[in-house]
């Protein structure tokens, strides 16, 4: 047995570096079934992010699809997905660049079918479905106007680019889901208003579908205000399905010729929230039975669903984070991953033997180093429970000093409505085999736990989501699983708010680390985009009247306050958060003499892409807790300027 060495925590030195996240890892999503070929998107850091539709052919082989000076991402929503479909070895894509859709041939032709928008990037396109015969697909277009609100609608476009395309269903707010019918004779779609968000109030509406793309005898089938519809699907015998969680739970339905019939009734989710297209949480098989994902208790599970017996059996996979399902007879393909196993493209056989097709990182972590987590849940403000994950310090090689208790890193998870994943992160892996505790916490108001959980948050954003960060952290102190002395916070965007929030409004941590964060709520109201521009009417109030309270909940007005170390990381090209919500919060903690970081990136959007980018923000927030917790980490990095520091901790 080799002895361990004796180090403080945060000094141990880890095999998890930064250069292992980024070097030979990308980012698994997208998954598409054509014929006998199958596709991937991947997001490829090492190429500054660059976004790649991947196949694997019939015969096994492997290549990608887009090549070099294409970025397959669409901006619908800022937030994307959604961004590619095949029809019979035909290709269509969202450009990252101009916006526009590219039809990529079998022989590599590559040529736009979508017109130059008026105004750059103007014309944005999501969701794309290919209707039989290959003449024409339907999709989500959001086309942006120099002085006024952007406009979604659903339209057709012809695959030849030979005409313009078509705008068929309009006259709400926004749309997703276009789903057209095996035989191309219906069309499917949910939309939905200002002020809801998709999770909050969705309808869901069919149509009769021409061959020419044009749309009759529109109908809403069901849906509302206070009812969230999410993917609906036909399947293979023209049935029309959808999630619906008017239990409370989404669960799957499917309409009959007599009204609406429920599936699957239990308190689990099968729903997500929609922060971006072309999500998927089930498929058919071929005799129509239903593979369909579950979440309970923070983890997902598998299972098959047959209606004409109305029986649900768990498929073990060994896997308990999944997402984009798809499926070609009794093959099943996903992305999936665990506690121990990274995201990964894989195989679900008709025998339930899973085989990995596409790993998203090439090299393989000793599973020594890892830190398997524990669901714990614990009690919070108003007499409530939330929930998280908690991750102990992991290393083989070293032991904190006798006596010692780790510092704790709480992580806020973006959204807010969200929710953290129990899959292999080396983001985490890198905090906790360095010698931190981390707690990553669902709070009130994440996915995952039905909507009375979720809707928890409406109206306290920046109150029961802090409460809930702030709980977790005092629950491990309590149990003696944390020093209560070296508690830290960080967040990225909403979990950003949260971290500030925490920080300014409560004297609980020591530092904290903001990724692009929401320092003012009223800016945020009055300066984003527009599907999020109603958003916070329900997470905080309706603006203007409730200007008020906007500013009680806004760090920036309250800067004062806060007097713990702080680092700060925005991408400079962010349209969701944009930089001026850092660059004020950091004129105020400078003019206030506060200690404070701060670290912006050029070229970066809203999260960070770029593989030199993703290494300076971990390696420098590293230095910074350091500095403030009083250790020497083993990595060699690059300083960083940390203002006022000559003023004391």
């Amino acid at each position: 047995m080799v002895e361990r060495s004796t180090a403080p925590y945060g000094s141990w030195k880890s095999p998890i570096t930064t250069d292992l996240i980024t070097r030979g890892g990308v980012r698994l999503g997208e998954v598409r079934v054509d014929g006998d070929d199958l596709y991937w998107l991947e997001g490829r850091a090492a190429e500054a992010g660059r976004n790649v539709i991947v196949r694997r052919a019939g015969d096994g082989s492997v290549s990608d699809v887009t090549p070099e000076g294409f970025n397959v991402r669409t901006r619908v929503h800022e937030y994307g997905g959604g961004a590619y479909a095949v029809h019979n070895g035909v290709v269509f894509f969202s450009n990252w660049d101009d916006q526009r859709i590219y039809r990529r041939d079998p022989n590599g032709d590559i040529a736009p079918i979508t017109p130059e928008p008026s105004i750059p990037a103007g014309d944005r396109y999501a969701d794309g479905r290919i209707a039989p015969g290959g003449r024409f697909m339907v999709c989500v277009r959001e086309r942006h106007f120099e002085d006024r609100e952007a406009q979604n609608e659903i339209i057709a476009v012809p695959t030849d680019g030979g005409s313009e395309p078509r705008v068929i269903v309009t006259g709400h707010d926004f749309y997703s889901f276009p789903r057209i019918s095996p035989d191309g004779t219906r069309i499917a779609w949910t939309a939905w208003n200002h002020p809801n968000m998709p999770w909050d109030g969705t309808e869901l509406w069919q149509a009769r579908l021409a061959q020419d793309g044009t749309v009759s005898e529109a109908e809403q089938v069901t849906g509302g205000m206070t009812e969230s519809i999410f993917q609906p699907e036909w399947s293979p015998d023209g049935t029309l399905h959808f999630i619906s969680d008017k239990t409370g739970w989404w669960n799957l339905y499917r309409l009959d010729g007599d009204g609406e019939r429920g599936l699957c009734s239990i308190d689990a989710e099968s729903g997500e929230p929609q922060w971006v297209f072309g999500q998927s949480t089930y498929c058919f098989l071929p005799d129509g039975r239903i593979v369909l994902k579950l979440t309970q208790h923070g983890e997902d599970r598998l299972t098959l669903l047959d209606p004409r017996l109305e029986v649900i059996t768990g498929i073990q996979v060994g896997y308990t984070a999944i997402g984009s399902l798809g499926s070609r007879d009794n093959t099943v393909y996903m992305t999936a991953a665990s506690s121990t196993e990274p995201p990964a493209v894989v195989e679900l056989a008709e025998s339930g033997a899973t085989k990995i097709v596409r790993r998203s990182l090439d090299a393989d972590v000793d599973a020594t180093y890892i830190s398997e987590p524990t669901a714990i849940d614990f009690p919070t403000s108003d007499d409530g429970v939330a929930h998280a994950l908690y991750y102990a310090p992991v290393n083989p090689d070293f032991v904190a000093p006798e006596g010692e208790l780790p510092p704790l890193i709480v992580i806020s998870h973006g959204g807010p409505t969200g929710a953290t994943s129990s899959s292999l992160s080396l983001g985490a892996q890198f905090w906790t085999s360095r010698g931190f505790a981390v707690v990553d916490v669902n709070y009130r108001g994440s996915t995952g736990y039905g909507r009375a959980y979720r809707e928890m948050l409406k109206g306290r954003w920046g109150v029961v989501d802090t409460d809930d960060c702030i709980n977790a952290a005092k629950h491990l102190v309590a149990n003696g699983a944390a020093d209560g002395e070296r508690l830290a916070i960080r967040g990225g965007s909403a979990g950003g708010y949260t971290t500030l929030c925490a920080l300014t409004f409560h004297d609980v941590f020591a530092a904290g680390a903001s990724y692009y964060g929401v320092a003012d709520a009223e800016r945020l109201a009055t300066d984003t985009h527009k599907f999020e521009s109603r958003y916070l009417d329900g997470l905080i109030g309706p603006y203007p009247e409730k200007r008020d309270l906007y500013r009680q909940r806004s760090p920036i007005d309250y800067a004062d306050r806060l007097s713990c170390p702080l680092i700060i990381f925005q991408g400079l090209e962010d349209k969701i958060v944009p930089p001026s919500q850092a660059e004020a919060m950091v004129e105020a903690l400078r003019s206030k003499g506060l200690l404070f970081a701060y670290v912006p990136f050029e070229g970066e959007q809203h999260g960070f892409r770029r593989a030199e980018n993703i290494r300076r923000s971990l390696e420098a927030e590293l230095y910074f807790y350091g500095r403030i917790f009083g250790f020497q980490p083993a990595d060699e990095i690059e300083p960083v300027e940390i203002e006022n520091l000559g003023q004391g901790v």
